[in-house]
C-alpha cells in the first residue's frame, strides 16, 4: 500500500460532545474514555515512583507538551500520548483552574492524513483556538475549536496546510517541522522548525522558517526569522518553537522558546523589528544543563499570561525504564523580565506558577538552623518523598552550600543542590575594579543538582549534574524552593533561575533531608517544610 494510499485512521474511539458546557459535562461523566483513564491511574498508583503533584498522564508514554493556552477560563495542557490500541502521537489533553490541579479529558487530535500528530501550538482568539502541529508524513497541519471545553476539532483543509514538498515535487527552501503561530495586521505568522547549514563549515545549525498567512491554508515563505544569535550551539536545532511577547509597555521584548535534540530546552530573547520581520537577538537562556536525557528536561510549551509573563511547561525524560508510564511534566513556570542592573540586560526571572500552596499540609518551621563547618546536619523533624521545602541561608565564607533531599539514613542514597556562591564566569559588565570585592560583584554563582549517589537500583541511568549560572550580589542572602516528588526534584534559586532532574530512590527509608556548609560556618535563617499532596489519589 502505497503512503497516498495508506489508511492512517487511528484506532482510538472518538467522540464528538455537545456544544453546551452543561451538556459536555453530562458527556464526559458517561465517557468511557475517561472511565479507562480512572483505571489506568489507579493502576498505576502503586508505582513508588509516579509522582504525587507533577502531572502525568493517565495511560501510556508520554512525550512534548503541547498548545498550552487560556481559554473559556481554563488553562488547557495538550500533549503528545501514546494510546494502548494505537501507539501513535495523538494530542492528548488536560484542563487546570489554577496549573496545579489537573483534570484528564479525551484525547483531542487524531491522526489522519498524517501518520502522527507531532509537536505544536495554539492561538487563541476571541471565538475560537486555532492549533498548528506537525503531521508526519504529510506537513503542518492546522485545527480549531470553539466549544467551551476544546472537545470538538476540525482540520482546516482536512490536510497539511503547510506540505512538506513543493508541488513540484521539488526541494523547499523551507524544512517543515514543529510550528508555532501568531497574529500581526491583516496575517498570520507560523515558524517552522528546522537547521541550516552553518555557512563555513556545513554544520546544522538552529533555524526557524518564517511563513505567513491570511486565511491559514495558504502560506507564503518569506525567510529564515533569527537574526544576530551567536548564543546556540553548532549542532543546536529549533524544534518546539514558542514566540510569545515578554514584558510590558516600553519593557516588551520577546521571547522564542524551543528544544534542541542535541542540548535541550532554551530560550532566545530579543527584539521583535516588526517592519522587517525578524526577530533580533540578544541573548540565551537555557532550561537545562547538558543533554535532556537521560532525566533531564526536554521541550517547552509555553502561552503570555497576559500579566507581562509567560508560563511555560516541561516535559522531562526518564532515567528508568518504567512499565506503563515513563515521562512527567515539570512544575508550571512563570519567566518575566527583571529590571536592567546598569550594564547589565536581559535578566530573566524564573519561579514556580499556579496555585502550588494549595497542595501544602503538616508545615514544620525551624529558625537559626547552625551549620558548622564541614559538618553534615541532619533535619530530624522534616522527611518524606513529596516535600515542598523553603530556605534561606546566609552562607557567610562558606566555600559550598550542601543540600541533600531524598536521603537513606547511612547516606546511601541521596540527591544533592550545591550552591557555589561566586564561582561562575564573571559578566564584566558588572565589573567593578580588581580587588576581590570587585571581582565578586562580577562573578556568577553556581547552582549544582546531582544524582549520582540517589540510587542502588542497578537500572537507573544517573546524568551528569545540571550545573547552572545565577548572579547573586555579594550580601545577598540564598533563597531556595525545592520541590520533591517521588522522582523528580526542582531547585529554583533566588527566583531567578531553576535545575531539575529525574532521580529514583531504591531505598524505602530514603526520604531524609540534611544540609552542610563547606569550608566555613554559614546559618539556615529560615527554614518551612510541608508534605505535599497527591493529585491523582482516588
Amino acid at each position: 500500500m502505497s503512503a497516498q494510499t495508506e489508511d492512517r485512521r487511528s484506532k482510538v474511539p472518538f467522540y464528538t460532545f455537545p456544544g453546551n458546557r452543561e451538556q459536555q459535562e453530562e458527556a464526559l461523566a458517561a465517557n468511557p474514555m475517561l472511565k479507562r483513564f480512572v483505571w489506568s491511574r489507579t493502576a498505576l498508583a502503586g508505582d513508588r515512583h509516579r509522582p504525587y503533584y507533577h502531572y502525568v498522564n493517565p495511560e501510556g508514554t508520554l512525550n512534548d507538551p503541547n498548545g498550552l493556552c487560556f481559554w473559556n477560563g481554563l488553562w488547557h495542557l495538550f500533549y503528545q500520548g501514546y494510546p494502548p490500541e494505537d501507539p501513535r502521537q495523538h494530542w492528548g489533553h488536560c484542563v487546570s483552574e489554577d496549573l496545579i490541579h489537573w483534570r484528564d479529558l479525551p484525547y483531542a487530535i487524531y491522526p489522519d492524513p498524517e501518520e502522527c500528530c507531532f509537536s505544536g501550538a495554539t492561538l487563541v482568539e476571541e471565538d475560537r483556538v486555532i492549533a498548528i502541529y506537525h503531521g508526519t508524513k504529510a506537513g503542518n497541519m492546522v485545527a480549531t475549536s470553539s466549544d467551551p471545553l476544546l472537545l470538538n476539532w476540525e482540520k482546516l483543509t482536512g490536510q497539511a496546510v503547510i506540505p512538506m514538498t513543493a508541488p513540484d515535487g521539488g526541494e523547499l527552501p523551507y524544512r517543515v517541522f514543529d510550528p508555532c503561530i501568531w497574529r500581526k495586521g491583516d496575517f498570520y505568522y507560523s515558524l517552522s522548525g528546522g537547521t541550516l547549514p552553518h555557512p563555513t563549515n556545513g554544520v546544522r545549525t538552529r533555524a526557524n522558517f518564517l511563513l505567513r498567512s491570511r486565511d491559514m491554508e495558504t502560506w507564503e515563505y518569506l525567510h529564515p526569522f533569527i537574526e544576530g544569535d551567536t548564543m546556540t550551539k553548532l549542532g543546536d536545532d529549533g524544534a518546539c518553537p514558542y514566540f510569545w511577547p515578554i514584558g510590558q509597555g516600553d519593557r516588551e521584548r520577546h521571547m522564542l522558546l524551543f528544544y534542541s535534540h542535541m542540548s535541550g530546552g532554551q530560550a532566545l530573547l530579543g527584539d521583535y523589528d516588526k517592519d522587517r520581520d525578524k526577530f533580533v537577538v540578544t541573548s540565551l537562556h537555557e532550561a537545562n544543563f547538558g543533554a535532556s536525557g537521560p532525566g533531564g528536561v526536554h521541550a517547552p510549551s509555553a502561552t503570555p499570561d497576559g500579566e507581562g509573563g509567560v508560563i511555560v511547561i516541561y516535559n522531562m525524560n526518564p532515567g528508568r525504564v518504567r512499565r506503563g508510564w515513563d515521562q512527567i511534566m515539570t512544575l508550571p513556570r512563570r519567566l518575566t523580565l527583571r529590571a536592567d542592573e546598569g550594564r547589565v540586560r536581559d535578566q530573566m526571572a524564573v519561579e514556580p506558577a499556579g496555585d502550588i500552596e494549595s497542595l501544602r499540609s503538616n508545615e514544620v518551621s525551624l529558625t537559626d538552623v547552625a551549620l558548622p563547618a564541614n559538618e553534615e546536619v541532619v533535619l530530624d523533624k522534616v522527611a518524606g518523598d513529596a516535600l515542598e521545602l523553603e530556605l534561606e541561608i546566609a552562607d557567610g565564607d562558606a566555600s559550598v552550600i550542601e543540600l541533600n533531599v531524598l536521603r537513606s539514613p547511612g547516606a546511601e542514597e541521596y540527591t544533592r543542590f550545591s550552591f557555589y556562591r561566586s564561582r561562575g564566569f564573571r559578566n564584566w559588565a558588572r565589573y567593578g575594579g580588581w580587588e576581590p570585592a570587585g571581582l565578586r560583584a562580577a562573578t556568577d554563582s553556581i547552582a549544582m543538582l546531582d544524582n549520582s549517589h540517589s540510587s542502588i537500583l542497578d537500572d537507573v541511568s544517573a546524568r551528569p549534574p545540571e550545573q547552572a549560572p545565577v548572579y547573586l550580589a555579594p550580601d545577598e542572602p540564598l533563597q531556595l524552593r525545592v520541590f520533591v516528588d517521588r522522582s523528580v526534584v526542582e531547585v529554583f534559586v533566588n527566583g531567578r533561575q531553576c535545575v531539575a532532574l529525574r532521580c529514583y530512590p531504591g531505598r524505602l527509608d530514603s526520604t531524609g533531608i540534611s544540609l552542610r556548609a563547606g569550608g566555613a560556618p554559614a546559618q539556615v535563617t529560615r527554614l518551612r517544610a510541608w508534605q505535599m499532596a497527591n493529585l491523582f489519589a482516588r
